[in-house]
């Protein structure tokens, strides 16, 4: 009983976080600093700043982006904590795993900092390696962080239409928004059938027989998702979906727009200053 209520609690929770961190226009309707930006001239500064982070060379520079996303989300109505949670789990975390091995003399030989011996292995982590490691990780972060502020601050068909006025290929764009909608239907797929399975079946059964019911309902529901994926679309092109995304509102840039886009071609300009003289 223990191990099936683990399992539930985990799909649940798997479920509502993937709904949340997908669905999440909420952030976007709220009157915040960036959601008061021109979607454009918002994709633009990003655009610079993701640039900036790429060639930059100075972990003090990435230090920087990341706590100007830290300001950016708290200015916006994001709160922190959420903000923290989507940009600090799957991608950083799983670059900071990657980079782990970069710290020993293996891989980056330097200045030993500590010594650590496993039996008869000896091994060092390096000033040179824990630097590396640590700039690698600054940036997937910084262009993580980045990207998820650009992502909540922005409906998602708005965003859509901006990738088209940058001239973003319509087959490119058009699969983004079924995959958007269909995402959603394919998470309620899941979960109901997961519902049916231990309202028919129960909580313990034999190791074969919940091989069999897995098996049928994995089957199943390729089934069902690529018969759904046909009726989605079908429902967008009844309601005139013809690939291109609609808005009603008019795309208008301010004064203030242009100015932070100003700020960011600076930034990107000391980025580029500091990989040339710097490196």
């Amino acid at each position: 009983m223990k191990r099936n209520n683990f399992i539930e609690r985990s799909l649940s929770g798997t479920f509502s976080f993937l709904r949340e961190s997908i669905f999440s226009d909420e952030y976007a309707s709220k009157k915040g600093f960036l959601q008061a930006r021109d979607p454009r001239i918002k994709g633009l500064i990003v655009l610079m700043l993701l640039l900036a982070v790429m060639f930059s060379r100075d972990i003090r520079f990435l230090a920087g982006i990341y706590a100007l996303c830290l300001l950016l989300a708290c200015v916006s109505s994001i709160g922190l904590g959420f903000f923290l949670k989507r940009t600090w789990i799957f991608i950083p975390l799983f670059s900071l795993f990657v980079a782990i091995p970069a710290i020993f003399d293996i891989f980056s030989p330097g200045e030993p900092l500590l010594t650590i011996k496993i039996f008869s292995l000896t091994s060092s982590i390096t000033k040179q390696g824990l630097a590396s490691a640590g700039f690698f990780f600054s940036r997937v972060l910084a262009s993580v962080s980045l990207c998820v502020l650009l992502v909540l601050t922005t409906r998602h068909y708005v965003l859509l239409k901006v990738l088209r006025v940058f001239r973003v290929p319509q087959v490119f764009v058009m699969t983004l928004g079924m995959c958007y909608r269909y995402v959603y239907l394919f998470i309620e797929i899941l979960q109901n059938t997961y519902m049916a399975i231990k309202s028919r079946v129960g909580h313990i059964v034999s190791v074969k027989k919940g091989q069999g019911v897995v098996a049928w309902n994995i089957a199943s529901l390729w089934q069902r998702s690529y018969a759904m994926h046909n009726q989605v679309y079908e429902a967008m092109l009844s309601r005139g979906y013809d690939g291109e995304p609609k808005v009603m509102d008019e795309f208008r840039a301010t004064y203030l727009d242009w100015f932070w886009l100003g700020v960011a071609i600076l930034v990107l300009g000391l980025s580029l200053w500091q990989k040339r003289f710097l490196s």
